[in-house]
């Protein structure tokens, strides 16, 4: 386990401290494209931040960029396994956590159907892990990261939090896994509150270039791959099938902005204490895109078309997966305000100005500044 916390007090970097102190918030998978947007917009809001990540599909170069952004910086940084309940242990034991943000996971569907045992002893076994931790230290507030993934091949339509479940790949079944386990600890120790966003498929980066999604290898999710092949990584999109029962065959998803999937989060913890137990929150925009409705709009966007090439369907994929938002808007009064175009045109900076990742990029305190 590694720590990094400078000499001086981790505060704000500029401007008065906020009236009364903020709550501090335990980020599991910060470093990740979705919990590293959130450190940001956390830290924007007088959160106080302690993040943990084993860097599997991350870089700690994330944190500088992270404090660039949000001109404050993380109160710590922890390279650890959150299944290494000894190593979590100490982390709460040094911090006086208040509430827990869990992204930590492996997130791919595809790659879930190759790596079944790694998806459920990851997933499912690190938020055990987490939970007994949690309950060990008297934490019992939780923001968990789900998928909208756990309504499998639900049909056409929009589908709201009520919509069974049926998981159609180890990925999808961990987060429904994960999401029982929750349901259960809140009903049986009822000090636990939890909040459960399913997510639809967040896309796009921070506006100014310097955060966005960098996976390591070759990407599982679209938006990612169709930026490589625009800036000359790759040659093609290998688009998961045409054979759907959609507009244009192709899949269709409700594509959601990173930094409205992070506002979001920011907001659930405002939430937790609204009502005891667990409680399941869609988070998209109420719209469908094709992958090729994605690919047309990348290329307008970047200037030039996005060259592809129709393969078979991948495993677990299913025809559509469209968001009713309602919930959020009726219980929070928020809803997400940003649009493919915005999400194309972020994550098309952030590969211009990153065009090989954080890795040799510019990055940094002296920078510059199938669906899926």
């Amino acid at each position: 386990m590694t720590h990094s916390e400078p000499d001086h007090q981790r505060g704000l970097a500029g401007g008065a401290r906020p009236a009364s102190p903020p709550s501090t918030v335990l980020v599991t998978g910060g470093a990740g494209f979705i919990g590293s947007h959130t450190c940001v917009e956390l830290l924007d809001h007088g959160y106080e931040l302690i993040a943990v990540d084993n860097y599997s599909n991350s870089t700690p170069q994330v944190f500088s960029r992270v404090e660039r952004i949000a001109d404050r910086f993380v109160g710590a940084v922890y390279e650890l396994d959150i299944r290494d309940r000894h190593a979590l242990s100490a982390v709460f034991d040094r911090h006086s956590v208040d509430a827990v943000v869990h992204f930590a996971a492996h997130k791919a569907v595809g790659e879930s159907t190759r790596m079944p045992v790694e998806y459920y002893d990851t997933n499912v076994g690190g938020t055990t892990a987490l939970l007994r931790t949690m309950r060990e230290h008297g934490v019992h507030q939780l923001v968990f990261s789900s998928s909208s993934s756990v309504y499998g091949d639900a049909g056409h339509g929009s589908l709201s939090e009520d919509t069974p479940a049926r998981p159609t790949s180890p990925y999808a079944a961990s987060k429904w896994l994960c999401e029982r386990i929750l349901d259960d600890v809140c009903r049986r120790l009822p000090e636990f509150t939890v909040l459960c966003l399913r997510y639809f498929n967040p896309v796009g980066a921070h506006p100014s270039g310097l955060l966005g999604e960098a996976p390591v290898g070759v990407p599982e999710n679209l938006m990612p791959y169709v930026a490589q092949v625009a800036i000359g990584l790759r040659e093609r999109l290998h688009v998961f099938g045409d054979d759907y029962a959609t507009v244009d065959g192709t899949g269709i998803r409700d594509y959601i902005h990173v930094m409205d999937t992070a506002e979001a989060h920011r907001v659930a913890l405002d939430h937790l204490a609204d009502a005891p137990g667990m409680h399941v929150y869609n988070l998209g925009v109420g719209r469908g895109r094709s992958v090729l409705e994605v690919v047309e709009a990348f290329g307008e966007v970047s200037g030039s078309p996005i060259p592809y090439q129709i393969v078979g369907r991948r495993p677990g994929d299913v025809a559509e997966l469209v968001a009713d938002a309602t919930a959020a808007a009726r219980d929070w009064g928020w809803q997400a305000t940003r649009d493919l175009i915005d999400m194309c045109r972020d994550a098309w900076r952030f590969q211009q100005l990153n065009p090989h990742g954080y890795a040799g990029s510019a990055g940094g305190r002296n920078a510059m500044s199938g669906p899926g």
